[in-house]
């Protein structure tokens, strides 16, 4: 399940429930974490509910949110699991959908955080609803889209008309990304996600709504009548919304904190996350996140493909490459099942982190179950050790004992250390022993243990 801070998990997916709008339109809400103050998410036009816990990048924002908060997470009308509603959804009616989750939810007002699109609605109600938004956020905010001669800092009509365009003609195909993450854009995993994320948020045509309801909204009278504890961050170069919009935002809202960070990626939870995370903290709380511990006790386990030369060989490229992504399919289905990190893909292999020695097991034999039915068997090795995180990666030296573990396993065999073996004692698994062994570039020998099936 989802990723927490320092290595926790959520026990269990959080429950989606509906509040109900002042039209009928029911809002999907879930309420996660059980902080000391309310913080009421919206992520704008990209949204819902279900499937974003199944990003872990995006589940880890939200988990870090829900570490100092109670986090109440919603999709906007008209996305996600949220109804359209019987008109169209206007900014208004967008404004007091916030309200009627803070009704459902039980409380009277909140610090409402708001990402890109959402940031409009959200300002719009902290400027008419002071007494219920104890404080806001907004991540790259537009007051008004387009430019004009007393707005200067939009995109000209026809650049506007060319992005909706495009945004329309490419939606569920994942190729936005080039704009709204460009980092993860050549990330085949990623993209093909994002897609079939994007088909599950709307369809084309909700999407051409909104887009051309967003165009026009103009809310810059708003924003000197916002009066709360405001906080505006942005990444400079990112590629959707221009920092000249965000920064004329910040200068109209009295007192309001402008954070401009580096980076490209429009999308919060893509790129350095935790640097927006550490500045949303701060501002909730008033005081940074206390640095987390760099190094981790942490199991991982390596699977490549037995015989690969020589399948591919047989194969030729195009059929390899076919094998090599039903493969991965399988293993990836597997690591969601048994809540695996996917750390490292490097041809056929794959590297995978687990914060328990007998998930890694369990998922080590269905991986070379599962992966039968295509032809082909896997071989596993798996070690327990510190590590340190670089990057939100296992490295180190434990790290290298566990590829080493797996070198040593023979076809649908999962190898085990001696550190795995004891840690799993008392469990209903078994093992035979697979004799001592020289781990190349490992010190001294290692006493290895095949899992029995």
């Amino acid at each position: 399940m989802a990723p927490l801070p320092g290595g926790a998990h959520l026990s269990e997916r959080p429950q989606t429930r509906y509040a109900k709008a002042p039209d009928g339109t029911s809002i999907a809400y879930q309420v996660v974490g059980d902080g000391p103050v309310d913080l009421v998410h919206a992520a704008g036009i990209w949204s819902n509910v279900e499937l974003m816990w199944d990003e872990p990048d995006w589940a880890h924002f939200l988990g870090r949110l829900a570490s100092f908060s109670r986090l109440i997470v919603f999709d906007m009308r008209g996305v996600g699991l949220s109804d359209r509603g019987p008109e169209r959804p206007s900014i208004e009616l967008q404004r007091d959908d916030i309200a009627a989750v803070m009704v459902a939810v039980g409380i009277h007002d909140a610090i409402v955080f708001a990402g890109a699109r959402a940031g409009t609605m959200a300002m719009l109600f902290a400027a008419t609803h002071p007494d219920r938004t104890k404080a806001l956020i907004v991540y790259a905010p537009v007051a008004k889209t387009v430019a004009t001669p007393d707005f200067p800092f939009g995109k000209s009509p026809e650049e506007q008309q060319a992005f909706v365009e495009r945004f329309v003609r490419e939606v569920g195909t994942g190729r936005n990304l080039a704009l709204q993450a460009p980092s993860r854009a050549g990330d085949e995993r990623f993209v093909a996600w994002w897609a079939r994320f994007e088909r599950l948020v709307a369809s084309p045509s909700a999407y051409e709504e909104l887009a051309r309801i967003l165009t026009a909204v103009d809310v810059r009278q708003a924003l000197p009548a916002i009066h709360v504890p405001t906080l505006v961050i942005h990444r400079r170069d990112d590629r959707i919304v221009l920092t000249p919009q965000v920064r004329y935002v910040a200068e109209q809202i009295e007192g309001a904190r402008l954070v401009e960070l580096p980076g490209v990626d429009h999308i919060p939870f893509v790129g350095d996350a935790d640097t927006i995370l550490d500045e949303v903290e701060e501002f909730v709380t008033g005081s940074r996140p206390v640095p987390r511990a760099d190094r981790v006790l942490a199991t991982v386990l390596f699977t490549d493909i037995v015989g690969s030369t020589e399948r591919q060989a047989s194969l030729g490229d195009s059929g390899w490459k076919t094998l090599v992504r039903q493969h991965h399919a399988t293993v990836r289905e597997q690591l969601t099942r048994f809540r695996g990190l996917e750390q490292d893909t490097a041809g056929d292999g794959f590297y995978i982190r687990f914060d328990g020695p007998a998930r890694a097991i369990r998922c080590a034999q269905e991986v070379v179950r599962a992966v039968r039915p295509l032809g082909i068997e896997v071989r596993a090795g798996i070690h327990t050790g510190e590590c340190e995180i670089v990057e939100g990666k296992c490295s180190g030296l434990s790290v290298s004992i566990g590829a080493r573990v797996m070198a040593h396993a023979g076809p649908s065999e999962v190898l085990v250390s001696q550190t795995v073996k004891d840690l799993v004692a008392g469990s209903d698994l078994a093992f035979e022993d697979a004799g001592e062994h020289e781990l190349k570039g490992v010190p001294a020998t290692w006493h290895l243990y095949r899992v029995a099936t």
